[in-house]
Formats: structure tokens, sequence, C-alpha cells
């Protein structure tokens, strides 16, 4: 199954402009096939640079113009993947765009920390952005319609590029695994975590607590560490692209809760994978979280493909009084609400009154397609 990513056709416009290419996203979700297929049009054999391979990442630390020149070879068009490997990445990248402007660098990372961390300063001016997620709805069903069943399939196993091409022989195994390495490997290897353990239990816990309002304090004490330390790991898997926080909207209405936030997964096959969860979807009692993650992440790829710039957040009140997703873009409010078997929904009064003019939609799986894609 060949499927075209959305964001290609925003890197081809970016090429070749004096700027550094920089790709980011988890561990297999596709960005070596996207720089692949980049190389296929622009590049040559001698355009891929592996920097897994110690050997390129070491010929790549060098900040002598001439001998990374040297070590690229022909052409003017290359990918360093798993470019957070290389010691001072982002000076030498920098190095390379100031001396040799006509050469097109595509770099890509599976750690925000770690290449962020390093192409941030010296690149600044110097370089583009972009996030590769999991598959997108638009992706997949660009010219279909997904059945139930493919529905199912996507809040119970996600939408890894192995999972949806059928590569993963077993589902579970693949995402038992690939969850396995980012929490046991990618992220302890990056940020030297002392105490994996601990991660794997925070991670657990808000796995159990996904789309509810998460109280540091809370997973602190049934962690057993400082609020500091909770803090530190939720950035760390932010970081990795395995966790994002959805942040309350309050404008100081007496009442609105303007501290905790929601956590959402990047990917539902690896939510459920943690917490050991592969029933299908028509059968468990977290549908309802499930559906509101699986609507908040897609309409991010959403936000993210069609060049969107809106604030996202969702609504509560100290009487409980909630709204699961809000969007303020020119001027308005849009206010959200997923519901995976009911309809009934009422906003409240309390935001309403706040907040003039404001609308509110039920979003389910009858008109989800029209929202997401």
């Amino acid at each position: 199954m060949n499927i075209r990513r959305t964001i290609q056709d925003d890197i081809e416009k970016s090429l070749f402009k004096g700027k550094v290419i920089i790709i980011q996203g988890p561990r297999q979700v596709g960005k070596t096939t996207l720089a692949k297929e980049l190389i296929r049009k622009y590049g040559n054999d001698r355009s891929y640079i592996n920097c897994d391979i110690v050997a390129n990442a070491n010929a790549m630390a060098t900040q002598s113009a001439t001998e990374l020149r040297d070590f690229l070879g022909s052409g003017n068009f290359f990918v360093i993947d798993e470019a957070q490997r290389v010691k001072n990445i982002g000076l030498n990248l920098k190095i390379l765009v100031d001396t040799y402007p006509e050469i097109q660098i595509v770099a890509t990372g599976s750690s925000s920390f770690s290449l962020s961390a390093q192409v941030g300063e010296p690149l600044v001016g110097r370089m583009f952005k972009f996030i590769l997620y999991p598959f997108s709805l638009r992706e997949m069903f660009n010219t279909s319609k997904p059945t139930e069943e493919d529905l199912d399939n996507l809040l119970v196993y996600g939408s890894y590029p192995d999972i949806i091409s059928g590569k993963a022989q077993s589902k579970i195994d693949y995402l038992t695994l690939l969850s396995s390495n980012f929490l046991y490997k990618d992220i302890a290897g990056f940020e030297e975590i002392r105490k994996p353990e601990l991660l794997r239990n925070l991670v657990e816990l808000l796995a159990y607590q996904l789309g509810n309002e998460v109280s540091y304090n809370e997973l602190a004490t049934k962690l057993g560490v400082r609020r500091e330390t909770v803090l530190r790991y939720i950035y760390i898997l932010e970081e990795a692209f395995i966790i994002f926080r959805l942040y309350p909207f309050s404008r100081n209405l007496r009442g609105e809760i303007g501290r905790k936030n929601k956590i959402y997964f990047y990917d539902l096959g690896i939510r459920n994978s943690i917490i050991r969860a592969f029933d299908s979807a028509q059968n468990r009692n977290d549908i309802g979280a499930l559906w509101e993650n699986f609507c908040v992440i897609e309409r991010k790829k959403q936000i993210q493909d069609r060049h969107w710039y809106r604030g996202t957040y969702f609504w509560r009140t100290t009487s409980k009084k909630d709204i699961d997703y809000i969007e303020d873009y020119d001027g308005s409010l849009y206010a959200y609400e997923f519901k995976w078997r009911s309809n009934e929904y009422t906003i409240p009064k309390e935001f309403m009154n706040a907040y003039p003019g404001s609308s509110a939609i039920i979003i389910n799986k009858s008109n989800y397609l029209e929202w997401l894609t």
C-alpha cells in the first residue's frame, strides 16, 4: 500500500531555498520512507546518510566545511537520517548551508528533545521544520470512506504505517515492541533516565486517565516522587511524540479551571499497548475516551495539513460543567463535544453567557469525516 504523505508537497515547495529541512516525528512513522521518496526525485545513490551507523555519525561530526562536503560527495541533495546521533549537528549543518547554499540538506530525527536542542540556536533563520505523524484520515481515505471495521481498527490499533499497510504480521506484537522501544530504549538512552520503571508507571497512569484532567500532584503522590520529576518526565514523553497536552481555556471567568491539563496520545495503538487493551472498540468501557483522543489527534493532523492557525483548548468549571474541545480563531470560539453513542448535548449556559456568539457541535460517527478531512 503506497500512501502519499500530505506534508510532502509542503516540503518540496521549501526545497533549494538555502534552508535546512528538519523532519521530526516518532520512530516507525515513515520519515525514512518519505526521505527516500524525496531522494528518488531530487537525489542520487549517495544522497542517503544513515547516522545510526557510527562511521557516518562520526564523519558528519567534523566542523570542516571541506571535509563535510567531501564526505557527502557529488550531488546537491542529501538526507541525514537520525541526525540527532551526530555531535553538534546543528553547527555542522549551519556550516554546510552557509558555505554551500546551492545544496539541500534534509535532516530527520525521532527525538525532538535531542534534535531540537542541537539545531535550535545554530539554525535560527536557516531551517524549515515539519512534523510527520502516523497516517491521518485524509491520507488513508483520500478516495474512499472508512467502514465500521476500519474505524474500530483505528481506535484499537492506531494508524502507524506498518499497521495500516498490513506489513506487521501481528498488530499486537508490533505495537508492544514499538511502545517498549519508545519507553525503555529511545527515551532512556537520550535522556539518561535513571528510573525507567518510573517512566513506565507514569505513562501507564496517563493511559488510564485518557480524556480526563491530570493532576500532577496526584501523579507524584501515586508514584512517590516530586511533582517536578513528574513534569520533567511528561515533557520528555511529549518531546518523544508519545503524548501531548491540551490546555484549559480561561479568561478568568469565576469558577473556570485554569491549571490542569488533559493528556492525549499521538497514537491509540501505542496507548492501548501500554495498558494491554486490544478488545474491539464496540465492547470497551473506555470507548468515550478513545473516541475523544481519536478526534483530537486527527484534528491536530488536519490543522497542520491545512495550515490553519488557531488555539485549541478544553473548558471546565469547578462545578463540573465542561466542553471537550474548543478552537479559538477569527475572533470567535467554536466548541465541540465528542459523542460515540449519545447525540444529546447542551452547551453549558455559563459558557454561552461568558462567551456569547460561540457555537457548539457534536462530533459523532455520522459527521466525523466531514470535520476531520
